[in-house]
């Protein structure tokens, strides 16, 4: 496939945007919190790092899913949460400051673990002829992608932060608008296996999303964390940075491969229901425990 000029450019700029809204609602203490939550972060991080690439590997397979495409849910599991999970901790009255936490290091260690997950899942499920593994210099620039707008974001907030707060509104209301074009681009540039896969793709995505949920949820609360820990970890869990994934298998740059997309696109539509309906479940469950924890 040639490369395409204007996913070249818009899929770094889109990407670049978002991931500088995150950078505008995160601080160093942000990071520091890690000292003064470390029970609830690691469990949260053990979840996602590595009891969530597990259970989409075998799902994967048990969806019987075509090499590409388990490659693509492969990269979605691998993904961190994304700044929608602190707006539904938020709304679900989860411990949101835990959620920004485990965004801010997530975002950093998925620099490192989603490269190494993609190409075992290349190595996996994709023929030799069919694999192009992230090699150093493409991890080099997911790094550039990931972090350096982040790391510009955060400097934007450390010297001016009236600015910041400002622009915080308006970059969310941009993110979402390029979430929509990404999934939009991603089934476009694929459209037949879209139409193909989308009732398999959709029921892996879906088992992944309400696994992924109840993990992030049940885990932690095994673990004796409390209910709003809890429900900031099944957020963080369940909502992965899809427009992360789909960028990373769109790009020219890097994977070139819309299928792999899929499940990222259609994922990203999935959650934004199952998420919220869990929100509303654990409020009805266990409305007056979290009144008397705030």
């Amino acid at each position: 496939m040639t490369a395409d000029p204007l996913l070249t450019l818009f899929l770094p700029l889109a990407l670049g945007i978002i991931m500088l809204g995150l950078g505008l609602s995160l601080t160093l203490a942000d990071f520091a919190r890690v000292v003064k939550l470390p029970k609830p972060v690691f469990i949260g991080l053990s979840c996602q790092l590595v009891l969530l690439p597990l259970v989409c590997f075998f799902l994967a397979k048990a969806f019987g899913l075509e090499p590409a495409l388990a490659v693509g849910l492969m990269l979605l599991a691998a993904s961190p949460g994304g700044t929608t999970a602190n707006l539904y901790s938020h709304l679900a009255h989860g411990d949101v400051a835990l959620n920004i936490t485990l965004t801010a290091v997530n975002s950093v260690i998925a620099v490192l673990t989603m490269p190494l997950i993609v190409n075992l899942s290349l190595a996996y499920f994709m023929d030799g002829d069919q694999a192009l593994p992230l090699q150093f210099t493409k991890v080099v620039q997911v790094f550039a992608i990931v972090l350096g707008p982040v790391a510009i974001g955060m400097w934007i907030r450390s010297r001016f932060e009236g600015f910041a707060a400002r622009m915080e509104k308006p970059v969310k209301i941009i993110s979402a608008l390029f979430l929509l074009i990404i999934i939009l681009l991603a089934v476009v540039k694929d459209w037949q296996t879209f139409v193909d896969y989308a009732p398999l793709v959709g029921g892996a995505a879906l088992a992944f999303n309400l696994i992924s949920l109840a993990v992030g949820y049940w885990v932690p609360r095994l673990l004796k964390l409390s209910l709003r820990q809890s429900i900031a970890i099944g957020m963080e869990i369940g909502i992965h940075n899809g427009t992360l994934a789909i960028a990373l298998a769109l790009s020219p740059m890097l994977l070139n491969n819309p299928t792999m997309s899929i499940p990222a696109a259609i994922y990203s539509i999935i959650m934004f229901f199952t998420a919220g309906a869990f929100g509303w479940w654990v409020n009805f469950a266990h409305g007056q425990e979290l009144k008397r924890s705030e």
